[in-house]
């Protein structure tokens, strides 16, 4: 499980080789419980003691392979999703020109256009004066009030 944990990308085969190992062993366990079974009298409490011990330390070296099964995935999962943002473009620019591409082949005058992208300006100081009016009306709620 240490290696597991240092191993890099290629981790899938050395977790395919414990889960085989682990699978082995509980195998090898139900034998022993078997044969445990077979024993002495006065030596199978003591042997099946020490075939149910073996068998909790497989069992949490199997839910130690599936944490970090779990782990992996979703570091996995993160770093697509991390790529997949990183490859977006968020820039209005882009939108604007489409915008401006649309606007020449309908047929709209460069007047009409500029008038377009003014007021686009002109909404933006708006909306960013909204949000400062709205956060003073708030601030102000919340001082008289309490």
């Amino acid at each position: 499980m240490g290696r597991l944990e240092t191993a890099d990308k290629q981790s899938v085969h050395l977790e395919n080789e414990i889960q085989a190992s682990i699978d082995q062993i509980f195998s090898r366990l139900e034998r022993l419980e078997i044969l445990s079974s077979k024993e002495p009298p006065n030596k199978r409490q003591n042997a099946k003691l020490r075939v149910d011990q073996l068998k909790y330390d497989v069992q949490h070296l199997q839910t130690a392979l599936r944490n970090f099964q779990h782990r992996r995935y979703a570091r996995e999962q993160q770093e697509r999703q991390r790529e997949e943002l990183l490859s977006r473009t968020f820039t209005t620019n882009g939108t604007q020109k489409k915008i401006l591409d649309i606007a020449n082949m309908l047929g709209l005058s460069n007047t009409v256009m500029r008038l377009i992208e003014k007021r686009a300006f002109q909404d933006k100081y708006f909306m960013i004066g909204g949000m400062l009016l709205t956060c003073v009306v708030m601030f102000l709620v919340v001082q008289y009030l309490t």
